[in-house]
Formats: structure tokens, sequence, C-alpha cells
């Protein structure tokens, strides 16, 4: 699971996913926490053909069914495999509502000391990643307040030789069933198949990165 990342400037991000003519749009901090607003990239609704649009929403998606924005449970990630089981996220999955997180490192927790160490990963290529999303709008009928937020994918880790090292284990389960997770990075050949494609073309690109794309290194 992944609970801290840090977001590129706008002008990187409008450079590194080819989005033109953006309006500016602000977040308070590059470094983004869950239920903090942070930056998206995500299908243009309004538009005719495919194109992309940046957005500032919530990293903690609000579903349709919530009587309120500000959550009581975490939804900053998802894991893949209950995108259609879960209440919460099956019903953006459903619609296509995907979106790309740009990040230049995420970090992650190892305990293989037997206590906390904070991991930072960064792409070895230089690259900020961009991570898989879903997205959604929620209106309070109360007040009318739009509310854009977003959640992370995770996946599976258990056989990923870097990421299994990740998340404090369970001693009560053996280590092929720990349930170690990661993120989804999209490339960038892929971001328009993940936006715009199917949802059987958006399940394929579910992936783990490998072991070679990740800079990781505990942080000082």
């Amino acid at each position: 699971m992944c609970n801290r990342y840090v977001s590129p400037e706008q002008a990187v991000i409008e450079r590194m996913w080819d989005l033109r003519g953006q309006l500016p749009v602000t977040w308070a901090r590059r470094e983004i926490f869950p239920r903090k607003p942070g930056p998206f990239i995500r299908g243009q609704r309004d538009s005719g053909a495919p194109a992309r649009e940046l957005v500032v929403g919530q990293w903690g998606l609000v579903p349709w069914f919530a009587k309120t924005a500000k959550l009581t449970y975490s939804t900053n990630n998802a894991r893949s495999e209950e995108l259609t089981q879960k209440a919460t996220f099956k019903v953006p999955w459903q619609r296509g509502q995907r979106c790309i997180i740009p990040a230049w490192t995420f970090d992650e927790p190892c305990w293989e000391s037997g206590k906390n160490v904070w991991w930072r990963f960064a792409r070895a290529d230089g690259d900020p990643w961009g991570l898989a999303g879903i997205w959604n709008t929620w209106t309070d009928k109360a007040t009318g307040e739009i509310v854009e937020s977003y959640s992370m994918l995770t996946l599976n880790a258990d056989a990923h030789s870097l990421m299994n090292r990740m998340h404090k284990p369970d001693p009560k389960l053996g280590p092929d069933e720990q349930d170690k997770r990661s993120v989804v990075p999209i490339e960038a050949a892929d971001v328009d198949r993940w936006l715009f494609g199917s949802m059987e073309e958006a399940q394929s690109l579910i992936q783990l990165a490998p072991v070679e794309a990740f800079d990781a290194k505990p942080l000082p």
C-alpha cells in the first residue's frame, strides 16, 4: 500500500504527458498524503475526441453513495483484484473512470531490520512515474459542492523480489500468502490505452514493473 508520494510540478506533468493548453491548477504541497489534494490526469469528459486533462482532487476516492466527503475509512489505495467487487470502486471501474497519477517518487516501509525503515522508489531512467488510478466526481446534495477524488491501484507483489521486501510481514502467514502490495506503473506508450481503452485493454496493463525499472533506496 502507498501512503506517501512526491508529485512533479505542473510544467513537468504537462511536458511528460503531452498536456497542451491546460489551465493553471494548484495543490498545497508536492509531498502528497491521503485525504490531501494532488494532481491526476484523466480523459476530458466534455470532449468529442479522446483528450487528456489535468485535475486536482482528494487522494482518497469519495464514492457515489457517500453522505460526506470526509470518509471514516481509507480509500487512497484500491486493490486491483477487487475492483469489480468493492462497492467503493466498482462503479468508477465499470464506467472507465481511469486516471494517471504523476509521481517523482513514492515511499514504502521496509521491516527487514525488525523496525520501520522508509524506502524511496524513483524510476531508474529519471522520469516520473505514471501510476494507475481511478477517479470519481462526488456532489454534496445539500450544498452542491463538487469534490474530485482519486485512488491509486495496487497489485499483489508477493513474487516480486523488490516489492515483497516492503511492509511488515504477518507472522501467521507464509511467505507466499502475505499479500504484499505494489503500485501499478503505466508506461508513456500505454497512457491512452489506459485512459480510453476497453476494460479488457486496461486490465491487461495492470502489471508489476520489473525490478530494473526501480531506483530504490532507504531514506537517510
